[in-house]
């Protein structure tokens, strides 16, 4: 009796949740289709006519396109630094290695408004103008924790073993990398750099402090939002955005649900 009760419970709990977090979402996908400008429940129909305007709005292309650069080349440097550092730390035993792996980590941990600021101030000290590098530079910062967790992860549930057979006949380290750790780590790469991607994507705080007289697509939102203006298309692009950041997360999700298959345990 106490288990049906508690499985009952913990089931209309859990539905609360759901409902508390995509209840919201599912507003604002509403309002996307909504002929109104003016944003009042419930809609007095459906329409299509913001998705043109949006798409023709040239501020909100040049913040997406923005966006989409300053995300791509993130998750590249994210990839190769966040790759090294999971290797130098699993592979290698040296002075300070629990710090470095701690300070890798640090980013992710600590409010995006410190990182913010942190960078800002950083940048004008050495007097670097705010510009897309900076943009960059700023979400690698974070991204490089997200692939640097899953290659790590990854690599301590790849067997030695395997490794050590490859090497037993004949395979030089370039060859064991390439044959036997590269595929076994490809879809923690591809999940990590998925999931940098989307991070980068919709980032708000850390840009706010390094994009300058930049604007992302995150940022034109905010500001839109804060202003009152344009909200119909604000809901187009949040809802098209949102879509689009799915696909990466799923793709993530189902890399990551694959890993266990792939370690050779």
């Amino acid at each position: 009796m106490e288990s049906t009760l508690t499985k009952w419970l913990l089931g209309i709990w859990t539905a609360l949740v759901i409902v508390f977090l995509f209840v919201p979402i599912a507003i604002i996908v509403i309002y996307a289709f909504n002929p109104s400008n003016i944003q009042s429940w419930p809609i007095p129909g459906l329409s299509l006519q913001w998705f043109p305007a949006a798409w023709h709005n040239r501020e909100i292309r040049q913040a997406l396109w923005l966006s989409i650069k300053a995300a791509l080349l993130a998750t590249t440097i994210s990839v190769v630094l966040g790759t090294a550092a999971a290797f130098a730390v699993h592979r290698f035993r040296f002075f300070g290695r629990d710090a470095v792996s701690f300070i890798v980590v640090l980013p992710i941990a600590l409010p995006g408004v410190l990182t913010g600021i942190a960078l800002n101030s950083f940048f004008g000290f050495w007097h670097v103008g705010l510009s897309y590098w900076t943009i960059v530079i700023g979400h690698a910062t974070f991204c490089i924790v997200i692939v640097y967790n899953n290659v790590i992860a990854r690599l301590r549930r790849i067997s030695g073993s395997l490794r050590e057979a490859s090497m037993d006949l004949g395979a030089d380290a370039f060859s064991t990398f390439r044959r036997i750790t590269l595929p076994m780590l490809s879809t923690a790469l591809i999940s990590g750099g998925l999931l940098a991607f989307a991070l980068s994507l919709d980032e708000v705080i850390v840009t706010t402090f390094t994009a300058g007289a930049q604007n992302t697509l995150p940022l034109w939102i905010f500001g839109a939002i804060r202003l009152g203006q344009r909200l119909p298309e604000v809901n187009v692009v949040v809802t098209v955005v949102m879509l689009a950041t799915l696909v990466p997360v799923i793709l993530a999700y189902r890399l990551m649900n694959r890993a266990p298959a792939d370690t050779g345990k």
